[in-house]
């Protein structure tokens, strides 16, 4: 008798889906039983993702749905949504992040809110909205980064609010623990990404790669079965944790990409 795959019946609604990062777990998530429910902001490239999906595993069920993760009503919407689907929701994982890659002095506080926005809000909405959904057992998983540890110089924003996130992840563990429903986050080290391939394309990987033990820089595979652990089952016992999936990065220290010509540059994930 063929054993069920470990997901099979449960609902996982994810944002920022056509991140490369995101589509990764999202892809690991459905060859283990799951139905998808994802929501990125273009219509083109939420289409395409959810494609490559299918194609990658046959037969999966994926739905997606066009909104911006810093639009609570429409966060709570997508999430009334993929409940829906089968009358539960047992996973979500929030993916959307980005700042401004520039000195702190040359930082505005514009600057700052918008990297709290787009790292911090968009995550307080996915638990806000999921948690009243969920039934024991559920689990949220937000996207943090090793530079929530690591000072990075010119990633100062992204650095505050990376380390904000992991306030927020601590503290809606401990309140909604009471309820049987469990938040962590993943670190992930440098990942190639749309988001990042600026960063290997401008000399990136030399700067990187002595401060990683294992040797290289991350794929967004590498990051999959970390998200898949702990939307999981075998992650019952675990909440309020940061885990960093990052070839031992946080061993040694951040490089200093400020010669670089990534400098000056910003990006957002989906």
């Amino acid at each position: 008798m063929t054993a069920q795959p470990a997901l099979a019946g449960q609902t996982i609604f994810v944002t920022g889906a056509t991140g490369a990062i995101a589509e990764a777990c999202a892809v690991q998530l459905a060859q283990d039983g799951a139905t998808l429910m994802l929501m990125a902001r273009r219509a083109d490239g939420l289409d395409a993702t959810t494609a490559r999906i299918r194609q990658a595993v046959p037969g999966a069920q994926v739905q997606g749905g066009v909104g911006d993760a810093l639009d609570g009503d429409a966060v709570r919407a997508a999430l009334v949504a993929a409940h829906a689907i089968a009358g539960r929701l047992d996973a979500a994982f929030a993916t959307v992040g980005g700042g401004e890659f520039k000195p702190l002095i040359d930082h505005t506080a514009r600057d700052l809110r918008d990297a709290f926005d787009t790292n911090v809000v968009s995550a307080f909405h996915v638990i806000a909205h999921a948690a009243p959904l969920m039934r024991p057992g559920g689990s949220i998983v937000c996207l943090s980064s090793g530079a929530a540890v690591l000072t990075f110089r010119h990633l100062a924003a992204y650095h505050i609010a990376k380390a904000a996130l992991e306030g927020l992840v601590r503290m809606a563990a401990d309140e909604l623990g009471a309820s049987g429903i469990r938040v962590n986050a993943i670190r992930p080290g440098l990942t190639r990404s749309g988001a990042t391939q600026g960063m290997f394309d401008g000399g990136a990987t030399p700067a990187f790669l002595p401060e990683y033990p294992l040797g290289r820089l991350a794929e967004a595979q590498d990051m999959a079965g970390a998200v898949r652990f702990l939307a999981g089952p075998e992650s019952a016992w675990i909440t309020g944790q940061c885990i960093a999936v990052d070839g031992g990065n946080l061993l040694r220290r951040s490089p200093n990409l400020a010669p670089l010509p990534i400098v000056n540059s910003s990006y957002r994930g989906s």
